[in-house]
């Protein structure tokens, strides 16, 4: 008699892991959240009492191909940050704060011990965003993925007041743009580097390049900064008008989305401090200038755009959060044919 664990489903494994990460989930719940792991849907009471229009704010994204990086290295216990960054990062440029998170783990083979580190990362994510982990789908699929391949999604859902949201209404001619530190590649650009360091130098990850401190593959798989604290630092202290997340496509693909018409900006290149790591990279494959720009984040993974007098105290209070911050641009005028984007040294 044939069974679903012949066809390479084994479902008592899949019960399994669902018991172990219980505990991991429940460590993220808010006092909102009112479904225990295992149901159908995870619910959350909207704390409809703290706003007069709330406005919803959603996103999805997934990690790209540096899951084959933590498969290389077998690590997998920041893989998950990363996807809880990736989603959180990009609702927080609303000025939305995250309430909930869902990801869905996909895989050839569910092996426990890489499954559960992943749910660690994905645990530990929500607590730096402080929003809740209230569900997710682990889907063993043997017909569509290699054994010992996963892919990571994740879905993110905030809120703000319309009233305070941010966005390209607010910005104005003479804001300063002020750029804050990454941790490095975030979750962008992968493909790339891989190629490069791996395909055409031949490096592994345990290869310990010159002007970089760590390891090859320590410095590629650090988690992307999660900057949920310091936006809700930022919006209780200083006045905001725009948030840019530098992700895919860099400073030159995500700034302009936030610019009204009529407005563009010129980027001081020389005005921040570059990883290491992004030098290396671009030796490594011969890399133009432009095309470093179009696709990595350069060393800067938020952009803050705010009135000019405000500039002293956004630093300050990034500061504090631990992190670094450089006042990189202003906002200028333009007609409609400029270029949005320009950079200079």
């Amino acid at each position: 008699m044939t069974t679903y664990r012949d066809a390479g489903v084994d479902i008592e494994r899949g019960d399994e892991f669902v018991k172990r990460i219980g505990p991991l989930v429940r460590s993220t719940f808010r006092p909102e959240v009112m479904s225990d792991i295992g149901g159908f849907g995870g619910l959350f009471r909207f704390p409809s009492e703290r706003y007069r229009e709330p406005i919803l704010v959603s996103g999805t994204d997934g990690v790209g191909t540096k899951v084959k990086l933590a498969r290389m290295m077998n690590r997998h216990n920041t893989i998950g940050i990363d996807l809880v960054a990736m989603c959180v990062n990009d609702i927080l440029v609303s000025g939305a704060e995250p309430l909930f998170f869902l990801d869905y783990f996909a895989t050839g083979r569910l092996e426990i011990d890489v499954a559960e580190a992943i749910v660690q990362g994905i645990a530990e994510g929500c607590r730096q965003a402080e929003c809740a982990l209230i569900g997710g789908e682990t889907a063993e699929m043997p017909s569509c993925y290699p054994e010992s391949e996963y892919d990571l999604a994740g879905f993110a859902v905030g809120v703000v007041e319309r009233s305070a949201m941010l966005g390209k209404e607010r910005i104005q001619q003479g804001d300063v743009v002020i750029g804050v530190a990454s941790s490095g590649l975030h979750s962008n650009g992968y493909s790339l580097a891989r190629r490069v360091l791996f395909e055409e130098q031949g490096w592994t990850p345990d290869t310990q390049v010159p002007d970089v401190s760590e390891l090859l593959g320590d410095a590629l798989l650090r988690p992307t900064t999660i900057y949920v604290k310091l936006v809700k630092a930022l919006l209780g202290k200083s006045q905001l008008h725009g948030l840019a997340h530098i992700t895919g496509g860099g400073i030159t693909g995500n700034l302009p989305r936030i610019l009204p018409e009529g407005c563009g900006v010129e980027i001081a290149r020389m005005s921040w401090t570059t990883p290491s790591i992004f030098t290396v990279i671009q030796q490594a494959g011969n890399i133009d200038q432009e095309e470093m720009f179009r696709v990595f984040n350069m060393g800067i993974g938020l952009i803050v755009v705010a009135p000019s007098d405000e500039a002293a105290n956004i630093l300050a209070v990034i500061q504090e959060q631990g992190l670094a911050g450089w006042a990189i641009g202003e906002i200028r005028s333009c007609s409609s044919s400029d270029t949005k984007l320009t950079y200079s040294n």
